[in-house]
This record gives structure tokens, C-alpha cells and sequence, in this order.
């Protein structure tokens, strides 16, 4: 077997499966304070919307971070992008549990953390590229996205458990010796490419990453994509931030919001596993994408008006199948109509609208709030007419993959 053939190992799966544990230990330290807030605020003495900043610091670091990511995955490679990030996360998630007690350390911990994230979620597309054939890299780029949903929901129900067994101090701790361990498994298992290359041939041309990212700017298809991306990130970052605010107006309590974001992040879950599984076997990226945006809609409807708990719960199991199965399709996507741009520089740059348009969006919509009853329900409907336009703008979207992928033995 050598280059001219092409081969898929089986040690990909292992590669991958270091990642998402790394990435995933990443996503669970940036959400660690969300579902615990007002006893954080308490241990701390200090205010609500400080003990949300260390979360938000995640989407405004993220900005300036995101071209040296995209530089050093293109130039270096994910093992190296995504070790320096494992690193950083061990190292700063370490920090966290030593200076648990000191808000300001905690605080320089967490933004340190966040500098780590792009060099770690950047790298999905580009690890599918190395490792993966054709005909499996939106199932292998859906697998490593579900990092970026598994993590919170790990985070919001691991968290208040082990604050109130052991301690708000331990739970610290204990996240920072699972980011040490998580680094290590991946530093460990982690290879840049296989012997063989997935796909026959030799590598085409590359494109370095700044000219990549001008060349982007100026596609039309590409511009569209990052407004899809723009939206439905935003959208996904604003409801889960303002989740119980979002539902509270209507008479649900604190218990019952919880239930609903954890049944929005199992719907994507199983939307991020199944729709890239499909989007692979019938070799087709755009329709996915259209289904995604269309399906998200009547879940989004429902979470915004309903006062049924069965309807809302329901609703939000819709509305985070189809949203965040349109993620790793979305990712994919780019990767293949940019090509010979690096992957990381496609995948880094969709992330960025997301953490842009995640800052904006969570800021209007408590900005915009009623101030009578501190409904949300204007914001959400106007989200939901910006989906509805996205959708509008997939419409001329091209098709990635212009036929089956050819199947092997």
C-alpha cells in the first residue's frame, strides 16, 4: 500500500478520540462558572455579571487569537497548534485550582484559557483532512465538534454536583487535573499524519493562511457562508447565555430552564452524530446545511412563545438538533469549497463570526429586553426573521461535492 492508493487506519479514531477529550476538557473550563453563578458570585463577593465575564472573556480573546491559530495550524500543523493550546489548558486550568481562592488569578487563569481555545477548536477540519478519507470527513469533523457541545454539557451538570459534594475550591482542582491529564493523552496519541495518506496522491498546491484569508474575503459563496455562520453561532451563544432569562418571564422556573438547555445540547448531540453521517453517505453538503436551517425554526418559534413545558422542552430538543448539526457540516463545507486555503484558516474564521456575533447578540438582547417584564421575545423574533434570511442566502449556495465519493474495499 503506499501514496498512489491511499489508506484509512484504524488509529485515526484514536487520534480523534484525543482530541475531542482535550477539546471537550477545554469547552467544560470555559462554562465552568455559568451554572453556578450566584454561588460564585457569593464565594467571591463580587457581582453576577463579573462571574459571567469569565465566560464572555472566551468570545472577546478569541478575536485577536484566531489568525496566529490559523498561522500555526497551517504552518506547523494541528499537533503542534493543538499541543501549545493542551499546554496552556493544563497549565491555566491548574492555576485555577492553586489560586482558587484570589477572583483576580482566577480571573488571569481564565483568560488564559480562553487564548488556548483557537489554537484547540480550530484544528477539527484540519485533523479530518490528515486522517480521513473523502467519504468520511463530515462524520469525522461532526465527531470533533461534538467537543464543542459535549462540554458544556458536561459543565452544566458535573459542575453544581461537585460544588456542593466537595467544595467550590475542589471543583476547581479537579477540573484543572482533568485538563492535565486530557493534555497528556493527547500529547501521547496525537501523530501529524498517518504512514499513507487517506486519499491517493500526493498533496495539492497550499495556499500560505494570510492569502488564504484575503482570497475568502473576496468569494462571494465564502461571504455567505460566514453570515450563515455569523447567525446561527450568535443564535446558539445568545440562548444558551440567556437561557433562563429567556423563559422566565413566561413562569418557568430555574430547574426547568435547565432541563431545556440540557435537551437543546442532546438534540445537538445526536443532530452533530446523525445529519454528518447522511451529509457523507449521500455525498451531498448543501441540502444539510438548507434542512438544518429550515428545521431550526419551528424549534426556535416554540422556545420564544410557548408557556407549555412539554412544547418548550420539545422545542428546544428541535431547535439544538438542527442548529448544531449544521456546525460540522458547515465546517466541512468551507473546508472543501476554499480548497487550497488551509483548513484551519476556514475553520478558524467561521468560529470567528460566531464569537463576534456571540458578543453582539448576547449584549442586545439584554439591552432590548422589555423592561417591564424582562421578556426577550422581540430579540428572539428578530433572530428568527435573520435565520429565516440565512437560509434565503444558502439558497445560492454552491454544492461542495459535485458527486458520490467513490467507495473503496
Amino acid at each position: 500500500m503506499d501514496a498512489s492508493t491511499g489508506k484509512a487506519y484504524g488509529y485515526r479514531w484514536l487520534v480523534l478520540a484525543a482530541y475531542v477529550l482535550i477539546a471537550g476538557v477545554c469547552e467544560v473550563l470555559w462554562i465552568t462558572f455559568a451554572p453556578v453563578t450566584g454561588t460564585a458570585a457569593a464565594f467571591y463577593h463580587t457581582s453576577d455579571l463579573m462571574i459571567g465575564l469569565l465566560s464572555m472573556c472566551f468570545m472577546v480573546v478569541y478575536i485577536p487569537m484566531f489568525y496566529p491559530a490559523a498561522w500555526l495550524i497551517d504552518k506547523k500543523g494541528f499537533r503542534a497548534s493543538v499541543g501549545l493550546g493542551a499546554v496552556m489548558t493544563a497549565v491555566f486550568g491548574l492555576a485555577r485550582g492553586i489560586f482558587a481562592s484570589n477572583f483576580t488569578l482566577v480571573f488571569i487563569s481564565q483568560v488564559g484559557l480562553a487564548a488556548a481555545q483557537p489554537f484547540i477548536i480550530g484544528a477539527t477540519t484540519t485533523i479530518a483532512s490528515r486522517w480521513f478519507p473523502v467519504r468520511e470527513r463530515a462524520t469525522a469533523t461532526g465527531l470533533g465538534t461534538l467537543a464543542l457541545y459535549l462540554g458544556p454539557l458536561v459543565a452544566m451538570i458535573l459542575t453544581p454536583a461537585l460544588v456542593l459534594r466537595v467544595g467550590f475550591e475542589e471543583m476547581l482542582w479537579i477540573y484543572g487535573l482533568a485538563a492535565a491529564l486530557a493534555a497528556f493523552v493527547f500529547l501521547w496519541i496525537a501523530r501529524e499524519h498517518p504512514p499513507v495518506p487517506p486519499e491517493p496522491g500526493a498533496p495539492g498546491e497550499r495556499i500560505l493562511v494570510f492569502e488564504g484569508l484575503k482570497t475568502m474575503f473576496r468569494r462571494r459563496d465564502v461571504l455567505f457562508l460566514m453570515t450563515i455562520f455569523f447567525v446561527g453561532l450568535g443564535l446558539f451563544n445568545a440562548v444558551s447565555t440567556w437561557i433562563e432569562d429567556i423563559v422566565r418571564p413566561r413562569g418557568f422556573t430555574i430547574s426547568q430552564a435547565g432541563w431545556l438547555g440540557g435537551l437543546m445540547l442532546l438534540g445537538g448531540i445526536i443532530g452533530a452524530i446523525v445529519m454528518p453521517v447522511l451529509s457523507d453517505k449521500i455525498a451531498r453538503r448543501k441540502p444539510f446545511i438548507l434542512i438544518a436551517l429550515a428545521g431550526l425554526i419551528p424549534g426556535l418559534i416554540g422556545m420564544t412563545f410557548t408557556t407549555s413545558l412539554p412544547v418548550l422542552l420539545a422545542a428546544g430538543f428541535v431547535f439544538g438538533f438542527f442548529l448544531l448539526s449544521a456546525g460540522p457540516i458547515g465546517f466541512q463545507y468551507a473546508a472543501e469549497i476554499t480548497r487550497p486555503i488551509p483548513e484551519g484558516a476556514s475553520n478558524t474564521v467561521l468560529l470567528l463570526m460566531g464569537q463576534v456575533s456571540g458578543i453582539l447578540f448576547i449584549l442586545a438582547m439584554d439591552a432590548f429586553k422589555s423592561k417591564a417584564t424582562g421578556s426577550m421575545t422581540g430579540s428572539l423574533a428578530a433572530l428568527t426573521v435573520m435565520i429565516i434570511g440565512s437560509f434565503g442566502l444558502a439558497l445560492f449556495l454552491p454544492e461542495s461535492l459535485k458527486k458520490p465519493a467513490a467507495s473503496r474495499p
